[in-house]
């Protein structure tokens, strides 16, 4: 008769409750007292699916402790920089052992120990006496402690099923020769969620090679010498930092607590405690299934009918078949989640499944068409909908410069469409021929996933969308301002569907990345048809979704006739002086070896100015500018803007090296690079506007970085001189809003003292300092003007006495009075921001003008910078916000004006809270006029708002 198998689970808990936790972040559970029960529902069902699968005869869950462990006795900065626990989780770690406690399952946890120690200890004494162990975490560091019969047992996450790990597993995803080797490969690359040092710039691929070659970190060290550049540099520099980082990363098993088998046998749960705990996390479904299990300690088996995905019927396809099979999908079996127990809006408003999707394992139907006839019957089909999904497949992601590969439609979930078009741009253009009507069909809804890019494309074949739109992209960015918002990312969180990777196609980026025409016509059918399918589906959640957080009239209303604004904006692209550039090319270079000179001068030796490393032992070792200069994390000497500014009054070098880093960075970033960037086609620079990237709303823009062309120095205003109008009868209009921004919180405010001084037109800084200082208006210094300026826009942004002494170079008690008497003289303001902070404590979040909402989920930590930093966020935003709604609604009426007057000229720049315009001479007087006045009404307000408005012949004179 076999021996029965006696097997040990140990589970790591705070790693499994901080995975819970993170697991149901976007969709929390929340009981009716408003208990968040996310990390103890998550642990109870890893806990249950451990015990219904893998049967193990002993448990035991290990904590960490509040008490410091050797490792912070060795190494004061052990953990140092790691955020605050999550207040949810501290409130769920009592709640868990109390679970455990009425599931009779033993805790263990000692002081001075952490949870891998006692487990690492626990585990290898089990294992000695004839134990299969399985150590549950999703933790990497145990890896170490795999042997014969330990094993790293990782839970199922995100579709993903558990994954057993032993010696062979281990050596293989580390690329190691030897489990002991883990611990070298730790101590090598550190860990920034520990603060453990490691090399600096060591990451997992360095550190095999290393592994592999040197066998250890003590035999790297040895052979240091051997190893040339930069890489050898840093580990001679880090000895010391690396054999620290490997006494950290190695899990102490010689922890003094007591294997006992008996203690961590399985035994059943104590039914009251149970029923207590469950109704008061009104776990109901989990209540029935943990008093299911029997006194063994194995849960009893428990059904769940497989419920079928609702029919769609309609017509027959374009293929001749019914439309209702596409409905038929799989069925989709929550593992271990009951219905009432799943979160609202994950599992029953969005209806995410909870396994992983792949193309292989989803029903789906992306046909190629390919022939005149086909291509007519989908065109047909395209106009008998609503709404429909397209997507382009180009050569290039530059828009102006693209050759258009396919085109694929999808207008049901499961159904896709592509159209191959060829090279030949004759050839092509009869193929997008079928398609103009439906194009231009005004009824029908166009929906994409950044949509802009395949209108700019279709554009350049001639083809003109039209009609209501929706961009997946831009609906997300109102719901999660903060995320990331590709497709992948997008399909991954709402749909759990894992889309073909566009580098398993064309390969990884670089010079032998090919393009999609070396894609073979099965293979991009099935590629793009899933993402025009996918891109339906986002759409379809999305647009149930916008109108809960009242963002669907900000999304139809402003963001997508924007988008064509823009569209037409950066098609139109900007002409550029390129000899302009030249000549101040050569001069910057002359700048740079004049300053060059005086900066060796004055250090007494020639260095790299631009090594951080170099420049900082000049500063502070050999020329001691400083006692005790600060340090980065790599150790060496800090040298940042910040560091040289405060530098400058006293020390001649730091000016020079502030003015040598700024003539670099206009001659590399923009001098040169801008010319590189005109388009051989057009002649122009053709700069792509981002809609959603700044959570505040506010436009970016990429290819040139338009909103980041220095202002601030006359250096950098001369930049803008190359920025030129199309030809002799246009010239340049620039249209700017002033103090916007102030204008707004003036508004918000009610600030009576503030609304008066800009709507009879006087100077506001002025207006303040007089109200500060004391004084009359008339005898308001310069010095006092300054100073309130510096506060006026300071206050938008949250600023402290700290940060306002910092910029005005004065004490701080005095920049702490300046505010004092602001706050005293504006109370309105004040007020103000203390409601918008009260409220965004209530609600976590705070509105624009229009409703865009920017999300503020620290605004009640216990964090006090998290905190901080959230309720500058809270102020900020709205004003930020609603300034960036503002233009933006300027830009659809000017655009819609100049489109129905039929005008010649162009609008061809937005920076910041600026227009710029290609105008036709002859239209001057009218463009001036009407843009002056769509800008000031563009959203009423009890302030009056108001431009500045010049004209030139290139953008400096109009600026």
């Amino acid at each position: 008769m076999d021996k029965p198998v006696h097997k040990l689970f140990l589970l790591d808990a705070m790693a499994l409750i901080y995975r819970a936790h993170f697991a149901f972040i976007k969709a929390p559970r929340i009981t009716s007292r408003g208990l968040n029960t996310s990390a103890v529902f998550g642990f109870t069902n890893t806990l249950l699916e451990v015990l219904q699968k893998e049967k193990p005869t002993h448990l035991g869950v290990a904590f960490d402790t509040a008490a410091p462990t050797f490792r912070h006795v060795q190494y004061e900065a052990y953990k140092a920089q790691r955020q605050e626990q999550p207040e949810d989780i501290s409130v769920a770690i009592p709640l868990v052992k109390r679970l455990l406690k009425a599931m009779c399952i033993p805790v263990l946890e000692l002081d001075g120990y952490e949870a891998d120690d006692i487990i690492g200890t626990v585990a290898k004494e089990a294992s000695r006496e004839g134990f299969e162990v399985f150590m549950m975490t999703p933790d990497k560091d145990y890896g170490q402690l795999v042997e014969q019969h330990v094993y790293m047992y990782k839970p199922a996450f995100l579709g993903n099923g558990a994954e057993k790990l032993g010696i062979t597993e281990i050596l293989a995803k580390w690329q190691i020769k030897r489990i002991d080797q883990v611990i070298d490969m730790l101590g090598l690359m550190g860990d920034a969620v520990d603060n453990i040092p490691g090399i600096p710039g060591v990451g997992e691929k360095t550190a095999q090679k290393l592994i592999q070659q040197y066998d250890t970190i003590e035999n790297l060290i040895t052979h240091a010498d051997e190893i040339k550049g930069k890489l050898g540099e840093k580990i001679r520099e880090n000895f010391d930092k690396a054999i620290l980082s490997k006494q950290l990363a190695t899990i102490d098993c010689q922890v003094p607590v007591p294997f006992d088998a008996e203690d961590l046998t399985m035994c059943g749960p104590n039914v009251d405690l149970v029923v207590e705990l469950f109704d008061e996390l009104e776990f109901k479904t989990l209540k029935q299934r943990v008093l299911g299990i029997s006194q063994t300690g194995q849960l009893a088996p428990t059904a769940r009918p497989a419920t079928p995905a609702k029919e769609k019927k309609g017509q027959l396809d374009l293929f001749g078949n019914p439309t209702e099979e596409l409905g038929k999908q799989p069925a989709i079996i929550s593992e271990g989640i009951a219905d009432d127990d799943a979160p609202e809006q994950a599992y029953e408003d969005l209806k995410i499944p909870t396994t992983k999707r792949t193309i292989d394992n989803t029903f789906h139907r992306y046909h190629t068409v390919d022939t005149p006839e086909l291509m007519k019957g989908l065109a047909y089909y395209l106009n008998l909908q609503d709404a429909f999904c397209f997507d382009t497949e180009t050569t290039s992601l530059d828009t102006i410069e693209a050759e258009l590969v396919g085109l694929s439609f999808s207008y049901l979930a499961g159904e896709a469409f592509y159209i191959p078009v060829p090279d030949d741009r004759e050839k092509a253009l009869e193929i997008l021929e079928n398609f103009r009507e439906v194009f231009e069909n005004e009824n029908i809804e166009k929906i994409g996933q950044n949509i802009k890019y395949d209108l700019l494309v279709l554009k350049s074949y001639g083809l003109e969308v039209r009609g209501k739109m929706s961009d997946t992209m831009l609906a997300h960015y109102l719901l999660e301002p903060d995320k990331r918002h590709g497709m992948d990312i997008l399909a991954s969180s709402y749909l759990n569907y894992e889309p073909v990777s566009i580098t398993s196609l064309i390969g990884k980026k670089g010079v032998k990345q090919g393009t999609m025409r070396d894609v073979s016509i099965p293979e991009i059918t099935q590629y793009a048809g899933e993402d025009a399918d996918i891109t339906l589906q986002l759409n379809t959640i999305f647009s149930k979704e916008l109108p809960k957080v009242n963002a669907s009239k900000l999304f139809h209303g402003v963001e997508m006739p924007l988008l064509k604004v823009l569209a037409a904006m950066e098609n139109t692209g900007v002409r550029l002086d390129i000899g302009t550039l030249h000549e101040m090319s050569g001069v910057l270079e002359s700048d740079l070896r004049i300053t060059e000179s005086e900066i060796y001068a004055i250090a007494g030796q020639s260095f790299n100015i631009s090594s951080p490393k170099q420049l900082g032992e000049v500063l502070f070792d050999k020329m001691k500018l400083i006692e005790k200069p600060k340090k980065t994390k790599t150790g060496q000497y800090a040298t940042g803007e910040d560091i040289l500014s405060e530098l400058e009054n006293n020390h001649a070098i730091a000016r020079k090296i502030l003015d040598y880093r700024e003539l670099q960075k206009l001659k590399s970033t923009y001098v040169d690079a801008l010319p590189l960037l005109v388009s051989r086609r057009t002649g122009r620079i053709h700069t792509s506007y981002n809609q959603a990237v700044a959570a505040t709303g506010r436009l970016s823009s990429t290819n040139p970085n338009l909103q980041n062309i220095p202002i601030r120095t006359p250096r950098g205003r001369e930049i803008r001189k190359a920025f030129v109008p199309d030809t002799d009868d246009f010239q340049i209009l620039s249209a700017d809003y002033s103090q916007i921004e102030l204008r707004i919180m003036a508004a918000f405010s009610g600030d009576a003292s503030m609304s008066e001084a800009f709507n009879q037109g006087r100077d506001i800084h002025a207006t303040t300092a007089s109200k500060v200082f004391k004084v009359p208006l008339e005898e308001v210094t310069s010095d006092m003007r300054r100073k309130s300026k510096m506060v006026n826009f300071g206050i938008i942004y949250g600023i402290s006495a700290f940060g306002l002494a910092q910029r005005l170079g004065i004490p701080r008690s005095e920049a702490a009075e300046i505010i004092r008497a602001y706050f005293e003289e504006f109370s309105a303001v004040k007020g103000y921001m203390d409601q918008v902070i009260n409220k965004a404590r209530e609600t976590e979040y705070v509105e624009t003008i229009l409703g865009r909402r920017r999300y503020l989920p620290d605004i009640n930590s216990r964090n006090q910078t998290n905190r901080g930093y959230a309720e500058r966020n809270a102020i900020n935003a709205p004003i930020q916000g609603s300034a960036a709604d503002m233009i933006k609604v300027a830009m659809i009426n000017i655009h819609d004006f100049m489109a129905k007057e039929k005008l010649k000229s162009r609008m061809i720049l937005q920076v910041h809270d600026e227009l710029v315009f290609d105008a036709h001479r002859d239209e001057i007087p009218l463009l001036k006029e009407k843009v002056d006045e769509l800008m000031r009404t563009a959203i009423p307000m009890a302030v009056r708002m108001e431009t500045g408005i010049g004209i030139g012949a290139n953008w400096l004179e109009a600026h």
